[in-house]
């Protein structure tokens, strides 16, 4: 592989990137509406989705840290068939994948009505930021080849 640019030299040489993306929605500031558990789970399942590795590592490793169990993580990818995710985290990863995947096609207007009843509007837009945060991140990381420790 290439040498790329590192993390460091992306805030170093384009700090615009990471300050605009951190406005977009982050893990450290609280949200009415959005629980930290949740925005994990979210972040996780985009980056499996985008296969980035370097954001799967911290997301998963984020997800422990703050109690999420390791059989749920283990289990993300086939979260559909999974009964340990409740509805209210089965309408946010529908609606990250949606937005993931918008490419293919329009957001459904049923899927649409179920995000605004469970999460109300500015719930609707928080989880739509933390969506389109980490979709960025994903391909930051991925353009410039960033590698989790192990």
């Amino acid at each position: 592989m290439t040498n790329r640019l590192s993390a460091s030299e992306l805030y170093r040489l384009c700090p615009q990137i990471p300050e605009a993306l951190s406005l977009l929605a982050s893990n450290d500031r609280p949200s009415e509406h959005i629980e930290r558990s949740l925005g994990h789970l979210v972040r996780l399942r985009i980056s499996q989705i985008n296969h980035c590795c370097y954001c799967q590592r911290m997301h998963a490793e984020e997800a422990r840290e703050d109690g999420e169990r390791q059989a749920r993580l283990d289990v993300l990818p086939a979260w559909r068939e999974a009964a340990c995710f409740s509805d209210r985290e089965r309408t946010a990863l529908l609606w990250a994948e949606a937005l993931t995947h918008a490419a293919k096609g329009s957001v459904a207007d049923d899927l649409y009505s179920a995000v605004i009843a469970e999460f109300e509007a500015a719930g609707l837009l928080e989880l739509t930021a933390i969506i389109l945060e980490i979709n960025s991140w994903n391909r930051v990381s991925l353009s410039l080849g960033f590698q989790p420790d192990f």
